[in-house]
């Protein structure tokens, strides 16, 4: 087979590289993510759906293929690109290579270019539309021979251009229920690794009981708008129980499991999109139950709160994110996936900004004070320091178990202060604005 592939850009860009994984044409949202590893969770994370995603790191896949460690049931990518990928992966739980794993989903692969100029155009450009030609196909051989012609550029160009990301929460939606397990299995395998649960002041959990004391007897939905099922496990290995419920659920059918708390998970698109979501979200505002959302869950919480959000020029997407705590001035390095922020100055009374990113100024966390719900943009399940912020989830279990716990919330600055003191110290701080 043809290893001949490449990356066309909406502005009329070529990336050539050669070709692994499928065979064909795809397009998508080109992207790019910082982690220096973690890609089986990115590629099986649901909020990378509609999305091409280039990995800045040189070297991927020298771990091989861990099915354990998947966010979801399968691959959400468009396509994947590397500078290189490792043919002979070394690790004691590798169950294969990255090629045959992407050939398997059918997902197409490009390797062998410049990521890191590739890189610059979108941080410089922003992110955009991209068709992978790959192979030997007849569909790749047709958009090969395209592009040889100013007249067959131009149609291509529009074809990658008109592309557009829909339907996408309801696509991906209890995807990682395929690979859920119980509480005492999770826990164990989480023991076996030192991934216990860790408290605010840094110290982990290791016993068992002592870690889920709290949450035993309590019954949290988790609203799956393209959960990573690690997001699951932290609350199970709280002593919680978790009903997992579909994105089409409505606000009466989680009231009817009588929850103590909910959970809005990540997810990919444009959270303005999920109207209907939204409209249900601010139904349960009104029954006074705790809401954690992360992520796509933290902006849809924020919609229905009265705040907006818009598309940032090219995202957040790694493990290297840092972002400040403003209650306590503690900088933590977090895992970040997401393309849309909610606006620092649109956020309504009774809103108070908790977290903001130290790099641009942007809006990481809010924590409402006239309803018991708080939520944060990163994502606190994903082991980027690698455990330091997944205290979060036992603040939502204190809230549960007391719902005024946030009531008394304090801030070393006032909403308006924080925005001020960001945007007078970080020069860029709109460079990630679309």
């Amino acid at each position: 087979m043809s290893t001949k592939a490449c990356l066309v850009l909406a502005n009329g860009l070529v990336f050539n590289g050669k070709s692994f994984g499928a065979s064909g044409c795809i397009t998508g949202e080109a992207v790019f993510t910082t982690g220096m590893n973690g890609y089986l969770e990115t590629l099986t994370d649901p909020s990378y759906y509609g999305q091409i995603v280039t990995q800045t790191f040189p070297l991927i896949g020298n771990y091989g293929v861990i099915p354990d460690d998947f966010e979801s049931a399968k691959i959400h990518v468009r396509g994947y690109i590397v500078r290189s990928w490792c043919e002979a992966p070394s690790n004691f739980r590798n169950g294969g290579t990255l090629d045959s794993w992407l050939k398997s989903q059918n997902i197409i692969g490009l390797y062998d270019i410049d990521t890191r100029a590739l890189t610059k155009v979108l941080r410089e450009a922003g992110v955009m539309n991209g068709m992978i030609i790959a192979g030997d196909s007849e569909e790749a051989k047709k958009a090969f021979a395209a592009l040889e012609t100013e007249s067959g550029k131009a149609a291509l160009l529009e074809t990658i251009k008109a592309y557009k990301i829909e339907q996408a929460v309801e696509t991906v939606s209890c995807n990682a229920t395929k690979i859920e397990k119980d509480a005492n299995t999770v826990f164990a395998e989480s023991a076996a690794y030192r991934a216990v649960p860790v408290r605010a002041d840094g110290t982990k959990e290791n016993d068992q009981q002592a870690a889920m004391k709290n949450g035993l007897g309590k019954k949290v939905v988790l609203w799956d708008f393209g959960a990573k099922a690690n997001i699951r496990r932290e609350l199970l290995k709280r002593g919680l129980t978790v009903v997992t419920m579909p994105c089409t659920a409505t606000a009466a059918q989680i009231l009817a499991e009588n929850p103590d708390g909910i959970m809005l998970s990540n997810g990919p698109g444009d959270p303005s999109d999920n109207v209907t979501i939204i409209a249900e979200i601010k139904k349960l505002l009104e029954k006074d139950i705790p809401i954690f959302g992360i992520c796509l869950g933290h902006q849809l919480l924020a919609l229905a709160k009265g705040a907006k959000t818009s598309k940032l020029k090219y995202g957040h997407r790694g493990a290297n994110q840092p972002v400040k705590h403003l209650t306590t001035g503690r900088v933590y390095i977090s895992s970040q996936n997401h393309g849309y922020a909610v606006e620092n100055d649109t956020l309504p009374k009774g809103a108070v900004l908790s977290f903001v990113n130290t790099n641009d100024g942007t809006c990481e966390g809010v924590t409402y004070t006239d309803t018991p719900s708080f939520s944060v943009q990163f994502h606190p399940e994903a082991a980027s320091g690698p455990l330091d912020t997944s205290f979060l989830f036992d603040e939502f279990v204190n809230l549960i178990n007391n719902h005024s716990y946030f009531k008394e919330f304090k801030t070393p600055y006032q909403r308006v202060d924080a925005i001020a003191y960001f945007a007078s110290t970080i020069k860029d701080s709109k460079k990630n604005r679309a």
